[in-house]
């Protein structure tokens, strides 16, 4: 990329995070805004021509990549690889696919890549949140002080669990919990099948259910919700054994 791309005429530094200069770079003083209902398929198609048009990407789905990379890498690492995945996908926006079911799953799939080069941070992170149960990016799994209380308790065994998974199969599942993406939406994020998907999906919660016991996000029927009274984190007030698709 060169400093005339929309997203990267202003320098790292001089007090701005990346995401703001994602953004400021994208919608440059003067130029022609787009109509903020068109579609983001046209919007993609729109910016080989008219590269400013990209920023009405950044500003609808920025908020929601930063709260799922937040989740998985804490509030510090969300800010980088938020930009990083904007600028990714204006690098690659000739290659956007149209008949795909959405940006949204070719932003988040750009994402989880970037998470990826952050994977030994990530489960370091989960095992010392399993040992101790203190750890910054448990603070991002719930909004509500009181809830953290409750919550507390049950984030060392899910901790645990989540470290144990496989990297593909812990992108499969947050996907499906966090990002409340359907089968169809997790293929196309992380360009695998439908019905590895699932057979991701199947592997994990088994693992859950072994590893994180009563605060297993799926109780003994199959049905998802609390455990035995227990409040639960969001991952598991999201996770379902129903397939979405």
């Amino acid at each position: 990329m060169t400093d005339s791309d929309p997203l990267c005429r202003s320098s790292w530094g001089n007090g701005t995070t990346r995401a703001d200069t994602a953004r400021a770079g994208a919608a440059q003083p003067g130029t022609v805004q787009p109509d903020t209902a068109l579609p983001d398929a046209v919007l993609v198609a729109a910016s080989l021509d008219e590269p400013e048009r990209f920023a009405v990407l950044f500003d609808r789905h920025a908020p929601t990549i930063h709260q799922y990379v937040a989740r998985r890498l804490g509030r510090d690492a969300a800010d980088d690889v938020t930009a990083e995945t904007f600028l990714t996908a204006f690098r690659i926006r000739a290659r956007y696919d149209s008949g795909l079911a959405g940006v949204r799953p070719w932003l988040h799939g750009i994402a989880a890549k970037l998470i990826s080069r952050h994977r030994r941070e990530e489960v370091k992170a989960l095992k010392l949140l399993a040992r101790t149960g203190r750890d910054p990016v448990a603070e991002t799994w719930t909004d509500s002080a009181d809830d953290r209380v409750t919550a507390q308790a049950a984030s060392r065994p899910l901790a645990k669990a989540l470290a144990a998974l496989s990297e593909g199969d812990r992108h499969a599942l947050l996907l499906f919990a966090w990002a409340d993406f359907s089968y169809q939406e997790i293929a196309e994020a992380l360009d695998i099948p439908v019905g590895t998907v699932r057979s991701r999906l199947n592997r994990a919660r088994r693992k859950l259910r072994v590893t994180a016991g009563r605060y297993s996000p799926f109780g003994e029927s199959g049905e998802s919700g609390e455990s035995a009274g227990t409040a639960v984190p969001p991952l598991e007030t999201h996770v379902s054994e129903g397939d979405p698709a």
